[in-house]
């Protein structure tokens, strides 16, 4: 209606003005006679100041009437018209795009599927779009999803990609109709875009070569009833009997107030649930869970909340992650300056984990001049394991994944020995874990050390020199950081840890840290008798390793006091947690990863391997080959090639050809000698991103149109699609011009103008 009125008044469309260029018809002597009559008009006009029986209020009305209706009779003498380029009939081509994705079987258009859309204007000749194009275009349609490809006929369209490809469609048709005179790409789409890249190479090009792309958006830009698991948040890999917490991340519209079961499961069996207040509509709720992972492989795992009645979207209503359990014994390195309770409670909580070993190296007797410093080895694997004591080689230190220091003072150790521990962990990669003790951190003399720079906590240099003078109980509680961590989990609920923790009984600590670093977590905190919070247990990163400081001295009592039942196994749990904590994720001499995780069949995967030697220092100048085993047992080898850009960096590409779990096994040899080997899964699946996010993604359509000169339509509202493609000024074009002058609006104002001034002077008696 407000097209139609717009029309009559006006002449022509919106579009005729948007794409045309005002120009003046008129020849320049009929220009210069126009102006000249309007200014002698003007002038006798302006006289009226001086008739008498006029107010002054009066004169300027009828003046200003009189000039203004002067002033529109001026310029249709002038001749004003528009200017448009428009494209010759089936001289032009145009690209049409349909989304042949899964996304579009979504039924938001009053009850139907997206894709009927699609069928009913675009799939045949006969569609009302395809034919109004047709009129005046040739026209070259596509579908496209993860791959893109010419449309012969309606049955081609399946709606059963697994992927959006946006920017390469584009690609492709771009590239198909160059040369062509080609008015514009039209794209029809929800705007879904799954692809890994971003679509700005594609609007750059198609800007450099001014393509138009007109966006048609198909579907509600915002669902009414659809419960979304958004996102969660779990570890690639995880050793064996690990216990996990991880955040599940739910949004929803049409469902606030409601509470329905998360459920967890892993291969079809149930591992938690639990349930979950729905939060406002379109706003997220983060949902925290917690489940341990015991049988070792490739383990896929489903967080889901069961469909309910009314929903537009059931298959976004849960999301599967896939965690590599590996079943493999983790080596650590424990060194004890002094005989104390401490060392023989973590032997003997971690006796019962066959996933961690800990090999306790502890001093019995300190060096003398007639005497070397003597030890107590436990746990080694060989006679000559530790036979010297501390490691004096950086491959001796370096086989281990993690090392804990005991109460033992700096000075125990060359300067050379303390570079090494540094490097332990910034170059190797390992797990440190410094512990409380009259002998550790600054009261060890351990501040301005190489060590000191790798430790999460500020060591004093100046309280190197008066150690011994504090000594407090403290009262231990998780930090705010430490409440969704999955060490300080003691009970099942976060509500339930807490209590537990304000049950343990008071720890000693002789080492007062209420310092850490910018980059440090504090995940356990406490107060002393003084009333000062000290940090208890506190992490950071350092380089490619993690440095933990846990200052306390007698954890022993958290299994010993007398207030601990016999049958409380809370400082097993805690240490086994926390030294797999320590050496989760310490890299080995190769390592090699996958990108993406999950992939489909034929669809390209990335091996990446980290290759170095034993001293962790990168090689260049290995023999590093994949063997890729698939799910029915065919063995295949990838070759792998330096990338250049990062030392020791290797990679190669390929593309799995069924479905289900395959092993990679990298092996990097150098001058006939093995290196190392590392062994990764991956899973080629459908995909089910299309589900996810489904509303019609109106801002990146709108996005792709605007940057490209083009213009977005909504489904419903097409009737302009052609008329603007015509008008768009690209391809093989004729000028027109489009005559103003008559236009009706020109008409009314100046019988408006006319009758005002008589109405006016009517009103006060002039006429």
């Amino acid at each position: 209606m407000l097209a139609s009125v717009y029309q009559f008044l006006f002449k022509y469309q919106p579009l005729v003005f948007e794409q045309g260029d005002l120009v003046w018809g008129s020849s320049r002597w009929m220009a210069v006679l126009v102006l000249a009559a309007t200014g002698a008009a003007v002038y006798a006009l302006l006289t009226y100041r001086n008739v008498r029986g006029y107010g002054a209020r009066d004169r300027t009305v009828i003046v200003g009437l009189r000039i203004a209706a002067l002033a529109l009779l001026a310029v249709c003498l002038l001749r004003p018209m528009l200017m448009l380029k428009v494209a010759v009939p089936q001289q032009n081509f145009v690209g049409v795009l349909l989304d042949d994705s899964r996304s579009m079987q979504v039924a938001d258009l009053e009850g139907h599927p997206r894709g009927n859309y699609v069928v009913d204007n675009f799939g045949s000749a006969a569609g009302p779009m395809l034919a109004k194009l047709s009129e005046k275009f040739v026209v070259r349609t596509y579908r496209f999803s993860s791959f893109t490809e010419r449309l012969s006929s309606a049955g081609d369209l399946t709606f059963d990609g697994t992927g959006s490809r946006l920017g390469d469609a584009l690609g492709r048709a771009k590239d198909e109709l160059s040369g062509l005179p080609l008015s514009g790409l039209i794209v029809v789409s929800d705007g879904a875009d799954t692809s890994e890249t971003t679509l700005d190479t594609s609007i750059t090009e198609l800007k450099a070569e001014s393509i138009p792309v007109f966006t048609v958006g198909v579907g509600e830009e915002k669902m009414t009833r659809d419960i979304q698991v958004s996102r969660v948040e779990t570890p690639r890999q995880a050793l064996r009997g690990s216990f996990l917490v991880l955040d599940v991340v739910i949004t929803q519209t049409g469902f606030a107030g409601q509470t329905l079961p998360l459920i967890v499961e892993s291969e079809g069996r149930v591992v938690d649930t639990q349930d979950v207040p729905m939060p406002d509509n379109g706003e997220a709720a983060t949902v925290r869970v917690r489940f341990k992972v015991d049988e070792s492989g490739l383990r896929r795992f489903k967080f889901r909340i069961p469909e309910q009645a009314g929903e537009q979207v059931p298959q976004n209503n849960a999301r599967e992650s896939v965690i590599e359990v590996l079943d493999r014994r983790v080596k650590l390195l424990y060194l004890e300056g002094e005989p104390r309770f401490e060392a023989k409670f973590i032997k003997q909580a971690l006796e019962a984990d066959p996933n961690i070993q800990v090999v306790l190296l502890q001093r019995t007797a300190a060096a003398t001049p007639s005497s070397p410093t003597k030890f107590l080895r436990l746990g080694i694997d060989s006679p000559d394991e530790l036979i010297e004591g501390f490691p004096i080689r950086a491959e001796d230190l370096f086989s281990y994944s993690g090392l804990i220091l005991g109460s033992v003072e700096a000075s125990a150790f060359t300067v050379e020995q303390l570079r090494m521990i540094a490097d332990f962990v910034g170059r190797r990669g390992g797990g440190l874990l410094a512990l409380g003790g009259r002998r550790s951190f600054a009261e060890g003399g351990w501040g301005g050390t190489p060590v000191a720079e790798a430790m999460p906590v500020a060591l004093s240099v100046a309280a190197n020199a008066r150690p011994g003078d504090y000594f407090s109980h403290v009262a231990i509680e998780p930090a705010r950081a430490g409440l969704a961590h999955p060490l300080v989990q003691l009970a099942p609920t976060e509500k339930g840890s807490l209590e537990a923790w304000g049950k343990l009984p008071r720890l000693t600590s002789v080492n007062p840290i209420d310092a850490v670093k910018p980059g440090a977590t504090v995940l356990l905190k406490g107060e002393d008798e003084g009333g000062r919070e000290q940090h208890i247990l506190s992490a950071q990163r350092y380089g490619r390793g993690k440095a933990v400081a846990f200052a306390v001295q007698d954890s022993w009592l958290w299994r010993m006091h007398a207030t601990m039942a016999p049958t409380d196994l809370t400082h097993h749990q805690f240490w086994q947690r926390l030294l797999r904590w320590v050496v989760d994720g310490v890299p080995g001499v190769v390592e090699v990863s996958s990108s993406p995780e999950r992939v489909e069949p034929r669809e390209p995967v990335t091996l990446t391997a980290q290759v170095g030697d034993k001293k962790y220092t990168d090689v260049n100048d290995a023999r590093v080959v994949a063997t890729v085993r698939s799910p029915t047992g065919i063995v295949s080898e990838v070759p792998m090639s330096w990338t250049v850009r990062r030392d020791g960096e290797y990679q190669a590409t390929f593309a799995p050809s069924e479905e289900g779990a395959y092993e990679v096994r990298v092996t990097a040899t150098r001058n006939g000698e093995t290196l190392g080997t590392s062994v990764t899964h991956l899973r080629a699946a459908p995909s089910d991103r299309e589900y996810f996010d489904p509303a019609m993604r109106g801002s990146l359509l709108r996005r792709l149109a605007e940057e490209t000169d083009g213009k977005f339509f909504k489904s419903a509202d097409t009737s302009g699609l052609s008329d603007t493609l015509t008008m768009s000024g690209r391809g093989v074009t004729v000028v027109e011009e489009k005559d103003l002058w008559d236009m009706p609006v020109l008409f009314l104002l100046l019988v408006a103008l006319t009758g005002s001034e008589w109405l006016y002077r009517r009103a006060r008696g002039l006429a």
